[in-house]
């Protein structure tokens, strides 16, 4: 019996050790008035977050947009640069202008094939000059179909051969001062010359220049606008090629 109620007695306690033993792991009643508004200042922390990212992004978007704009106005601009790319040409050298300003050079004494004569004639180029000459001899006027005619003698062959006889058409008449009180009227025929690879047409007066060196003298008419005079060379043109007619120098 003392047992049993030592027994009791023992649950008894327990029992009432158990009920009066409080939990500390339990938890803490909560408020909600607390719990909403902590709730809300959350959501708005998180509202607030998001927007601050959404301008991020914003600000980060536009400066992107910026940059592509650059790019592709940059790529239009070489887009542009290779389709308007010119390919420069390279134009050949060229020689400065010539001071002769397409004039030829004739030396002091040439070569001249006269094609009326059907000779070549040692000539001199005589700036001094102001026309040019032929010696002729035996010259003789004459009428025909009312135009003055002019025959007359060439030694085509040389001063030792018999001369050759030529008529030709009287251009007009020119008078040449001899002396202080002497003139010459001689007459004037129209020729055309060869002087190497160049041709060209002038006045010879007619006029007996056995007394002279050379048999043609070409004067200042003849080369204004053609040719300029290398006093320095003679011969520059040579010989006119395929005429067998010697030179009729003295």
């Amino acid at each position: 019996m003392f047992k049993q109620i030592i027994c009791i007695a023992a649950i008894a306690t327990a029992i009432s050790g158990c009920a009066s033993t409080k939990d500390v792991n339990a938890p803490m009643p909560v408020d909600a008035t607390v719990l909403e508004a902590s709730l809300n200042q959350q959501e708005v922390n998180i509202v607030n977050a998001i927007d601050s990212c959404k301008e991020m992004q914003t600000a980060s978007m536009t400066t992107l947009s910026a940059q592509l704009a650059q790019l592709d106005a940059k790529i239009t601009t070489l887009n542009k640069k290779d389709k308007a790319v010119v390919i420069p040409v390279v134009a050949p050298a060229q020689c400065p202008p010539s001071p002769l300003q397409g004039k030829f050079i004739l030396g002091a004494v040439e070569n001249v094939y006269v094609d009326e004569i059907k000779a070549s004639f040692n000539t001199r180029i005589d700036t001094g000059a102001e026309s040019s000459s032929l010696d002729a001899h035996n010259i003789i006027l004459f009428e025909r179909d009312g135009n003055q005619w002019v025959r007359f003698d060439v030694l085509t062959n040389g001063a030792k051969q018999p001369a050759q006889t030529f008529e030709s058409k009287v251009e007009r008449f020119v008078r040449i001062k001899e002396s202080d009180d002497k003139t010459d009227r001689r007459p004037v025929i129209h020729a055309h010359l060869e002087i190497g690879q160049y041709k060209a047409e002038t006045d010879l007066n007619l006029s007996d220049r056995s007394h002279l060196e050379f048999p043609l003298l070409l004067g200042r008419k003849f080369m204004q606008d053609i040719a300029v005079v290398d006093v320095g060379q003679t011969y520059i043109h040579g010989k006119k090629k395929g005429d067998s007619a010697s030179s009729a120098s003295k």
